[in-house]
C-alpha cells in the first residue's frame, strides 16, 4: 500500500502527483499495491480532484484529513494557510497543508519506506515512481 500526503489539491506540484500516480496506476496494480491520497482538503474539494480526469480520474482514492488527526498518527507537520492563498483554478484555498511525505506499507502493516519532499528532496512525481520501485520489488519477492 502507498500512503501519499500533499499540501493541496489544485496545485501545481499535487496535481502532478496526483496524475502521475493515475498514470501508474495499472503498474501499482500488478505489483499488488493500493494507493490512497490524504490532504486537509474538505471532501468536497476533494470529490472534485478525485474525479477530475486531468487529476486523480477516479483511480484511486483520496481522503480529507481536515482535524489532521491521520498525519498526526504519521507525526507529519501541518503548516498554516495563508489568508487569500488561490489554486489553480482561482479558487480560495481555505485549510492547513499536511507536508508532502510518501509511506510505502508492507502487507504485514508496517511502514517499508518514507520519503519526503523536504528531506529527500523528491519532485511529486519523482515520489510517484520511487514508490512504484519499491512496490514492484516488494511484489518480486
Amino acid at each position: 500500500m502507498v500512503v501519499y500526503f500533499y499540501p493541496s489539491a489544485y496545485t501545481r506540484g499535487c496535481d502532478i502527483e496526483a496524475h502521475k500516480f493515475a498514470e501508474e496506476k495499472k503498474e501499482f496494480d500488478a505489483a499488488g499495491a493500493t494507493i490512497v491520497g490524504v490532504s486537509a482538503d474538505s471532501i468536497a474539494r476533494l470529490n472534485q480532484f478525485s474525479a477530475d480526469p486531468d487529476f486523480c480520474a477516479g483511480k484511486f482514492p483520496v481522503a480529507s484529513d481536515a482535524d489532521h488527526k491521520i498525519a498526526g498518527s504519521y507525526n507529519l507537520s501541518v503548516n498554516t494557510g495563508k489568508p487569500g492563498m488561490k489554486d489553480v483554478r482561482g479558487a480560495d484555498i481555505d485549510h492547513d497543508f499536511i507536508e508532502r511525505v510518501t509511506f510505502v506499507i508492507g502487507k504485514d502493516h508496517k511502514i517499508v519506506a518514507t520519503f519526503s519532499s523536504s528531506a529527500d528532496k523528491l519532485t511529486p512525481d519523482q515520489h510517484v515512481m520511487k514508490a512504484l520501485e519499491i512496490v514492484q520489488k516488494m511484489g518480486a519477492k
